[in-house]
């Protein structure tokens, strides 16, 4: 009997020891070294003090760094004329507020109004319907591929979606028009999309489906085109169910700040854009600052049309220097400044403020996070997912020092809606800009007229866009 419990225990010993030299071999990892990682945590007077922090709190309301906050002020000596702030509500719009918001106040300026505002919900109901009509065509023109392709899989993954960039604020205004809020404000559905995002999903994948199958039963092209008309019945459906029926025509009139009440004049959406609006949308450029690849280079990404008979995105790529210089001499000229950039890392929504070193997780944590630009654009840390408008900025030698931003989350938020930005979280984050095509120079206008190089859609540069 002590000879066969000796051989258990032997055998017992060497699984053991073969397990564990399996778990090195493959690099897994042992529980005995699981249990040293966690037992070399020193629990010193810091770490306990930051555990007991964080096991009850928001660890970046431990992390704010309050010297900074107290530091900041939301004073400006060169800013453009506020009248209002818009608010997107629970949607992925900003793009398109951002959009709209340079264009609504070049009606402020020209008719010296008080306030006004452009309906986002109108652009936003055709947005939706392009958008199908996209996905629905990349659908057809895919009927062949293999459910795994990877461009597919990309496109029956998110088939629709708020998201978007300003070239799709551009396609829109040319093709619709645009019209005043008052004759197609908010709903319910259209400030909170995320139920109707469900709905049409699930339409458009049901579609997709449907598509394939009448491919492999022999249909042409043609025939698919077909039923594709018949398929966009109901996403219009669905639409006008939750914004309402876009107007055809609308009779407006304003009153000036001085009291004046015009006499009403019936429009057209696209007469309004083009009489009452009356900004040439296509003088303006994309340009961006992606480390990751080239600068002085003309690229497009794959599969971002925003219409079936428009180009992709594309842009030119430029130094973070570069592109806040420029976006420093539109502004100074009198030019709000679309731009998209990366909400995620030191912004302080409650105050408004856009400060790189607003967290400060390393000393909370006593572990380095630190990554360059570059390293966070590659390692899908950093991403644009937020379009605003810039409208003043502070200057010290000649050199901004922070800017003044209109965004599009109402006037809760910081000074009444809009934020405060540093020249470094420019550098760090702030990742395009839309400006006219006077401001570029030589080299960047010529570099438009090269043939674009084609990024994947999955490039770190489209990634997450709302924008």
């Amino acid at each position: 009997m002590p000879r066969l419990l000796s051989l258990v225990v032997v055998l017992i010993l060497a699984l053991t020891f073969c397990a564990h030299n399996a778990a090195a071999q493959t690099g897994g990892l042992t529980s005995a070294q699981a249990r040293r990682l966690v037992d070399g945590v020193v629990l010193d007077a810091p770490t306990r003090a930051a555990m007991n922090a964080v096991s009850g709190a928001d660890p970046r309301d431990l992390a704010l760094n309050r010297q900074i906050l107290m530091q900041s002020d939301d004073l400006f000596p060169f800013q453009l004329p506020d009248k209002g702030i818009t608010d997107q509500e629970k949607t992925g719009r900003c793009w398109l507020f951002a959009g709209l918001n340079i264009l609504r106040h070049d009606v402020i300026k020209k008719l010296t109004l008080d306030d006004f505002e452009l309906s986002q919900s109108y652009l936003a109901f055709w947005d939706r319907l392009e958008k199908a009509n996209v996905f629905l065509e990349f659908m057809i023109e895919m009927r062949e591929r293999d459910l795994l392709d990877r461009e597919l899989d990309h496109l029956l993954d998110d088939p629709i979606s708020d998201g978007g960039y300003w070239e799709y604020v551009v396609n829109l205004v040319e093709k619709y028009g645009v019209v005043p809020k008052s004759f197609m404000g908010e709903t319910y559905g259209s400030a909170n999309t995320g139920r109707m995002d469900y709905l049409l999903d699930a339409l458009l994948r049901r579609d997709a489906a449907r598509l394939r199958t009448l491919s492999a039963a022999g249909k042409s092209e043609a025939d698919l085109r077909e039923e594709k008309l018949l398929m966009l019945k109901d996403v219009a459906r669905i639409l006008v169910i939750h914004y309402g029926m876009p107007p055809a025509e609308f009779a407006w009139r304003a009153q000036d700040d001085s009291g004046h009440v015009s006499a009403p004049v019936v429009y057209t959406p696209q007469n309004f854009y083009r009489e009452v609006v009356g900004v040439d949308l296509s003088d303006y450029v994309s340009l961006a600052s992606y480390p990751i690849h080239p600068f002085g280079t003309h690229y497009e990404i794959t599969l971002t049309r925003s219409m079936a008979d428009k180009p992709n995105v594309d842009f030119v790529n430029i130094p973070e220097d570069d592109l806040q210089d420029i976006a420093l001499r539109a502004l100074l000229d009198s030019n709000r400044v679309w731009f998209g950039c990366d909400m995620s890392h030191d912004v302080y929504s409650k105050r408004g403020l856009m400060i790189t070193g607003l967290y400060d997780y390393d000393e909370l944590l006593g572990v380095s996070l630190g990554m360059d630009k570059e390293q966070r654009l590659d390692y899908r840390h950093s991403a644009s997912n937020h379009a605003m408008v810039l409208t003043g900025v502070d200057l010290t030698d000649g050199k901004p020092r922070r800017w003044r931003v209109e965004n599009s989350w109402g006037k809760e938020p910081g000074d009444d809606g809009f934020f405060t930005m540093s020249s470094e979280w420019f550098h760090d984050y702030v990742l395009n800009v839309i400006v006219p095509k006077k401001y570029l120079s030589r080299e960047m206008r010529s570099a438009f007229d090269e043939t674009p190089v084609t990024l994947p859609v999955w490039d770190p540069v489209w990634r997450s866009l709302p924008w």
